[in-house]
């Protein structure tokens, strides 16, 4: 492996993950804060921010920042998620500098002007009532607040339209003051990129961030529960949950495993009994959704109102047969599957180097491929059987979105499931 990780005089750390075979590199700023760092009152703040970032500096306008990375070809984006925002750039070699010094003076020097801000928070609210008008969508925002009810695990990432319409500059520039400072952030590049070059050049651009980390947060509670809205569709989206597995935990494999056996593909268990064999959906899948100190094994599937009676038991039984019915085959395919894409991934500068990043911010360490296929071959039987029987004994999320009047009571599914 030939990631280099450096910690900088004020806490910030730099990590490069060098493939010679470009011409490119990427380069980000993770930081450790997301929604997750937000309270009810503020909520949707930690996106609203990651959009201002954008909107001009005390050196450059909104356009200049767009111009000039486009002027030599780069391309400049953002996301935030539940417990970390991301600011990255990709271009080509030579412009690695010029990409450090505008990813610094949008995280050091943002304006915040008051006109940009009223015009952003317009495109917010339509980006929510967006999300809003997308079933899909949208439904996975009531999945995580029922799973983490009442906590900030639980917020919606775009945030409120109450909240996203009171918002000012005042609570991006708070949000900002705590979060945003050397000890939380991670500068990550992949590509044509030395490393003692990255660090002088991020030395030279961040002097700026404040010291210190973001502070401690309490930790992830899985509540469970039922969401349930009749909306005038052609589908019903279903969403079944489970406690998870945070990704310090070395169960993570196992669970990532176990998705990918259940519902990851055209092989999986899922895709085959409800799809193939009995035609009830279009799309279903698992997934296996780790944070830091806490996660969520999901299953989803989307189907028409008069297949819903017949689509959920059919579900059920799937859960309560898996412990006990796993076979070394599949096993042994979702562990191909699993390795491949883990594998896959590095044939992208961007993913390696977000990758990076959240194991710098999560683990404290990066994680080289090597490791995680040995820890996916070193998964058995047993340590899929005995994380299944757990993970299904917990409280079930249930959340339901569309014409649902053929969907049967939560207590009915939960104890269909727990019989």
């Amino acid at each position: 492996m030939s990631v280099s990780v450096s910690t900088l005089g004020n806490g910030l750390r730099v990590v490069t993950d060098p493939v010679d075979s470009v011409e490119s590199v990427s380069i980000g700023v993770w930081v450790g804060t997301g929604t997750r760092s937000e309270s009810a009152a503020n909520n949707g703040v930690a996106h609203f921010l990651e959009h201002m970032a954008f909107k001009g500096t005390e050196r450059r306008s909104a356009l200049q920042i767009a111009e000039e990375i486009e002027n030599v070809g780069g391309h400049i984006n953002a996301y935030t998620s539940r417990e970390s925002t991301a600011y990255f750039v990709k271009l080509l070699k030579e412009d690695a500098a010029l990409g450090v010094d505008i990813l610094a003076d949008i995280l050091q020097n943002p304006t915040f002007d008051g006109e940009e801000l009223e015009r952003e928070r317009s495109v917010i609210l339509q980006e929510i009532g967006q999300a809003h008008d997308t079933p899909d969508d949208v439904i996975y925002d009531h999945f995580q607040e029922t799973a983490f009810a009442g906590q900030a695990m639980g917020l919606p990432t775009l945030g409120r339209p109450a909240t996203v319409g009171g918002m000012n500059r005042a609570h991006l520039v708070d949000f900002m003051a705590q979060g945003y400072r050397a000890g939380n952030m991670v500068v990550a590049a992949s590509g044509k990129i030395d490393h003692d070059r990255l660090v002088a050049l991020v030395e030279q651009s961040f002097g700026a961030l404040p010291l210190g980390g973001a502070g401690s947060r309490p930790a992830a509670r899985y509540t469970g529960g039922d969401y349930l809205e009749r909306r005038e569709s052609e589908q019903v989206h279903l969403l079944f949950g489970f406690p998870g597995s945070g990704v310090d935990r070395e169960e993570h494999y196992a669970a990532s495993l176990l998705s990918a056996l259940f519902g990851g593909g055209m092989s999986s268990r899922l895709f085959q009994e409800v799809r193939e064999k009995r035609g009830l959906v279009y799309s279903v899948y698992s997934f296996a959704s780790a944070y830091s100190d806490s996660g969520l094994f999901g299953i989803y599937a989307g189907t028409g109102e008069q297949e819903t009676a017949e689509l959920v038991p059919v579900i059920c039984d799937e859960i309560r047969r898996l412990p006990e019915s796993l076979d070394a085959g599949e096993i042994a395919r979702a562990k191909a599957q699993l390795k491949s894409s883990t594998v896959m991934a590095l044939e992208s500068t961007s993913a390696r180097a977000e990758q990076l990043a959240n194991q710098i911010l999560m683990l404290g360490r990066p994680v080289s491929v090597e490791e995680q296929i040995a820890r996916i071959d070193a998964l058995t039987a047993e340590d899929l059987r005995d994380l299944a029987q757990r993970i299904f004994s917990g409280p079930l999320t249930l959340a339901a979105l569309g014409p649902i009047s053929r969907l049967a009571p939560y207590e009915s599914i939960a104890d269909r499931l727990a019989a």
